[in-house]
Formats: C-alpha cells, structure tokens, sequence
C-alpha cells in the first residue's frame, strides 16, 4: 500500500489486512511504500507489524513499485491506504489468481454503491470515458481503468516491468499486462467514502491528463496512424475530386486537400517511427513481425523509392509550365499535385534516413 501522511486511517487499512489473511489461512506481509510522511504514519505502521520502506521519490506509482519490490509474496494485492477499500473481503481476487489470471482487477461499478464514495465527475464523467478509451486502444474488457484495489503475480510483475511515478500507474499496469498477452479478469468490489478529513491527493483534471496521456502515448497506432490514413484519404479524395471534375471554381481548394495530404503522411511516418523506439526501448513488447521489418524496407529501397518520386514530381512540374501557355487550369492542375508527389518523395528519403539510425541496433 503506498502512503503519504494517512495517520487516520493507515492503521485501519493494515488490521483488515492482516484481519483477512488470518481469516483465511493465508501466509502474508503487510507492506506500506511510505512517500515521505510527516504525520507518524511509519510509526503507526510498524507498531502494527507492517513493513514500512521509505520510497524517496515522490508519487503514487514510485511508492507503489516501492512496496511491491519489497514484498516477497507469490500474488500481490495492492490497495490505498484511505480506508477505502474492501480489504477485508479478498477472496475473489486471491481465487482467481490462484486459478491462473495474470492480473485480477476490482470494479466498484459492479459492487455496492455507497454515497459520497466517489465524487460525481470521478464516477460519471472521467473514469466512464478514461476506461472507454483505455479499452478501445488495448483491447481490453474492464469496467473500471482505475480502481486501486487489484490483484497479480510475481511473474507477471517482473514481465510488466512497471515505471511511470504518478497516478497513471494505475493505467499503466492494465495497458503493459494488455500488451504482454497476460490474462486479466475483474470482480466486483465496493468503495468506501474516505475515511481522512483532509483533501484527498488525487486532482481530478491534471491526474485524469496524465492517465490519458498515458494511454495515447502507449497507442501510437490511435494517436498517429489511425488519425493519419483518415485524412490521408479524405485529401486524396477531394483532390482527386477536383483535378478531375469539370467546376473550376472548386480549384481554390487543392492547396488546402494537398495539405492535409501531406501532414497526415507525417502521421504515418510518426506513427512507424515511435513504433520502433518503444519497441527498442522496451517501452513495448517486440513482436515477431518486427525484425521483418528492416528485412522488407532497407535505406535503399526507401531512397530508390523517393527519388523516383521526386523525379515524377519534378517532371511533372515542368510540364504543367507548358500546359500554363494554354490554360491557367491545367497548369494549376498539374502543378499542384507535382509539388505534392516531389515533397512525398523527400520526405521518404528522409524518412528512410531515420527508420535506418533506428535500426541500427537490428542489423547489428
């Protein structure tokens, strides 16, 4: 349990703890990741036999991995220390690990509704949409992204290989155990109104930013090539629809297609080349068809590939210039689209440049 001055309720947290494991039969350690607390929280804790690590690096996340790489335990529950939480009723989360889930997550959208245990915007606007989002980009099933009540084992910690510092920790265990094939379920739990009088560490807007921008930044394909082949189309469409349409007044709007042309193509070179970084960084998993990769596309081909491109663009551009003697329309319809194809083609040079310094690592 990760703690930063819960003199109020950390005692409460740890007696259900231990309350549950005697109940059960269930051999355990209580472990509190203290962030630095100035209330007596460490006193409290080890009075009543918990393991207090002090976790110098601030945030819920750094805490968080502070306790649970200080824990010994085959499965791995973790919880606030706000008295908050169901601890006292585990045993769903403990039977399914043991019956082969990877990860077991509670859901306080299925369990009893107490009053006042979320706060509205928490419980109808941010968490509904963050877990929306969380489970259209990862492929997920869960009814609730963030609650901090949830279940995994040894293993499948060491394979997630955790490291944001805040609360998008909590996103991130659900996105690295989605990405790493991990077998995940979620139970129904209940939520308690907070059993501390003081302001709660959550903020509501910056910690809701960074769980999405978590989830963004782990997505490349929705954050980049998804947005990017759907402007790349509907730019080829419309200027396609005007080059070849008989209404010259719909000129005007070639430079503005062309564009978004180009710009969404810059999605998908982003889109590839932040796919290889994490990927070289660990930061995702590699997956088999990565090494083809830079068996199928080499900087060579990449430069044959947009030279010829620059060389039709530039030729084409040369020709609308003779076309321009007999008509500004045919003109601006060949030169236009001649810009588009030349700059396509230098940006695939360069684009080739950098897809080959990425992978460096994999030739070598």
């Amino acid at each position: 349990m990760p703690c930063l001055n819960e003199a109020e309720t950390i005692a409460a947290c740890i007696e259900k703890a231990q309350t549950f494991m005697l109940e059960n039969n269930i051999e355990g350690e209580v472990v509190i990741g203290d962030n630095g607390s100035t209330d007596g929280s460490q006193v409290i804790a080890r009075k009543l036999g918990a393991i207090v690590v002090n976790v110098k690096k601030k945030g819920y996340g750094n805490a968080s991995r502070g306790a649970i790489e200080a824990s010994k335990g085959k499965y791995i529950i973790t919880a606030d220390t706000d008295d908050s939480h169901d601890i006292l009723n585990l045993k769903l989360f403990i039977e399914n690990l043991r019956s082969g889930f990877d990860l077991v997550m509670g859901n306080r959208f299925k369990g009893e509704n107490k009053k006042d245990s979320m706060p509205f915007l928490h419980r109808y606007v941010g968490n509904p949409i963050l877990t929306f989002i969380g489970n259209l980009f990862f492929r997920t099933n869960l009814g609730d992204f963030h609650c901090g009540l949830r279940g995994f084992t040894r293993e499948a910690y060491n394979k997630m290989d955790l490291s944001t510092p805040g609360m998008e920790f909590a996103s991130e265990i659900i996105v690295k155990a989605s990405l790493f094939n991990l077998k995940i379920t979620e139970v129904p739990t209940t939520v308690f109104p907070s059993g501390r009088n003081r302001k709660a560490h959550l903020r509501t807007f910056p910690d809701g930013w960074r769980h999405l921008r978590f989830l963004l930044l782990y997505s490349p394909k929705w954050l980049f090539l998804i947005p990017g082949f759907i402007c790349m189309l509907i730019g080829m469409i419309g200027a396609l629809y005007i080059l070849f349409g008989s209404d010259s007044t719909n000129l005007k709007w070639i430079p503005l297609f062309s564009g978004l042309f180009l710009i969404s193509f810059q999605f998908v070179v982003f889109y590839a080349l932040t796919k290889i970084y994490a990927t070289n960084h660990g930061l995702i998993p590699r997956r088999k068809s990565y090494n083809k990769l830079f068996v199928y596309f080499t900087l060579e081909r990449g430069l044959i590939l947009g030279f010829l491109f620059t060389l039709f663009g530039g030729f084409l551009y040369y020709l609308g210039f003779e076309k321009g003697i007999e008509s500004m329309e045919n003109m601006l319809k060949i030169i236009i689209p001649s810009i588009v194809i030349a700059v396509l083609g230098i940006q695939i040079i360069l684009f080739s440049f950098f897809f080959s310094i990425l992978g460096l690592k994999e030739e070598k």
